[in-house]
């Protein structure tokens, strides 16, 4: 590995991170003022997440609906929201609006999310090691969600009960 992939690499892994909490940013507030307004084009609020990618501070929503998201749907939404945070913007600081959709290795978010997905492979990140091998990245079938668990079928057959208070994210995996 060369010293400019090195730094590469470095350079993507440190320049995303999570601001909501370091600049007291109430997601929840957020995402409940700009949900109706994604909705009311018939069109699901995915996700949301207010993060610092390459130096800028970025709101990125997700959106999804039935038949997939089309970059005019993208468009739209991006102007609604728009004035809706240009008459109640709860974000004091300069930022980024993006808007996409959440790609076909989807983060599972919802309950719903996990319910609609059963059967689907999936790979699922925790933020303390787990089970006999010590592990944080799980790869797998997901078979069922429960209440404190999210649980998947391993390649060599195995159900793991991985904890959901212990999980960073659990996501799709496309597999051809």
């Amino acid at each position: 590995m060369t010293l400019k992939s090195l730094f590469s690499l470095f350079f993507n892994i440190t320049c995303v991170e999570s601001v909501d909490k370091m600049h007291n940013i109430d997601l929840e507030a957020v995402k409940s003022q700009l949900e109706p307004v994604v909705e009311s084009h018939n069109i699901e609020l995915y996700d949301i997440e207010f993060i610092v990618e390459h130096g800028r501070k970025v709101l990125r929503l997700y959106i999804e609906q039935d038949g997939g998201i089309s970059l005019d749907e993208c468009e739209l939404i991006s102007r609604a929201v728009e004035a809706s945070l240009d008459a109640n913007d709860p974000i004091p600081s300069a930022y980024v609006l993006e808007v996409s959709s959440p790609g076909i290795e989807r983060k599972l978010v919802k309950d719903s999310h996990y319910q609609l997905n059963i059967g689907k492979p999936v790979a699922v990140k925790l933020k303390k090691p787990f089970g006999e091998n010590n592990q944080k990245n799980f790869r797998g079938v997901l078979v069922a969600l429960e209440e404190t668990a999210v649980v998947i079928s391993t390649e060599s057959e195995a159900l793991l009960h991985l904890p959901r208070e212990n999980m960073i994210h659990c996501r799709l995996i496309y597999i051809e």
